[in-house]
């Protein structure tokens, strides 16, 4: 426990850095509590409060900065990427947007804070238009929200959070198999859940051939374009004769589709 509570003394302004830069790149790593550490280390006087705050602004900007450009210049596409690195691929668009609609560009300053939104959302506020000032004042004011709202709590609870981490220090090797497991046990549930969700989509999930050759039947079939609007505006091409009502609004048109028919879904 004292190497790495030396450690982290020594380098931990290289490693809020980095494990920063990582987390905004895209890789779903907890960055919440080594934010709350290095605040209670700040409390014990072993880092300084604002020197994390501004590691953590430059390890935040740029990376947001290039994700917004990408989200410029590439659109629907860079979603995309994204949600193949997250946990939750299946929702991580739709959720961001659903928050967008609600929060206008506001939505920069929370997004944060919210799990599978912070990252999507400077891609998001390039594809809509946002300009550049406006963005950068806030995604900045969202940056320090955040950062000062995980650092200060940190901060202002160390006292409890030393006696919390030396408890758990007692275990010794234990603590570090504990937490391991702990990860580990959340990453397999998510992957597991995200395997179950992909098997149920490829028991009804149809060919390009098999698709052409339902339109070019007899049967008569009704298409629905469930894409979102970013990826429409990205590839605005649709299957012919398919009608255009995005996922998040299918429910309203539920008495407009109709029953009798063969009906194919296609979201991408």
């Amino acid at each position: 426990m004292t190497e790495l509570l030396a450690f982290l003394i020594q380098y931990g302004y290289l490693v809020i850095f980095f494990w920063i830069l990582l987390d905004q790149a895209g890789l779903p790593l907890p960055t919440g509590p080594i934010l709350l550490t290095a605040g209670a280390m700040a409390g014990q006087q072993q880092l300084d409060f604002s020197t994390i705050i501004i590691v953590g602004l430059l390890a935040c900007i740029p990376v947001d900065y290039g994700w917004y450009q990408l989200g410029r210049l590439r659109g629907g596409k860079v979603l995309n990427l994204l949600c193949t690195l997250s946990l939750e691929p299946d929702f991580c668009v739709k959720n961001t947007e659903q928050t967008f609609q609600r929060m206008g560009n506001f939505a920069l300053v929370f997004a944060k804070f919210l799990p599978g939104v912070q990252t999507l959302a400077p891609p998001m506020s390039g594809m809509s238009g946002m300009s550049v000032g406006r963005f950068l004042i806030l995604n900045t004011l969202g940056a320090v929200l955040w950062l000062v709202a995980f650092t200060g709590t940190g901060f202002l609870f160390n006292t409890q959070l030393e006696s919390l981490a030396a408890q758990f220090a007692e275990l010794g090797v234990w603590s570090g198999i504990i937490l391991g497991l702990a990860f580990g046990a959340y990453l397999l549930f998510k992957l597991l859940q995200r395997q179950s969700f992909l098997s149920s989509l490829k028991m009804r999930m149809l060919s390009v051939e098999q698709v052409n050759d339902k339109l070019n039947s007899s049967d008569a079939v009704f298409v629905i374009d469930l894409r979102h609007r970013h990826d429409v505006n990205a590839l605005p091409y649709s299957i012919p004769t398919a009608v255009r009502i995005p996922m998040e609004k299918i429910e309203q048109y539920f008495d407009k589709i109709p029953k009798s028919r063969d009906i194919i879904l296609y979201c991408s």
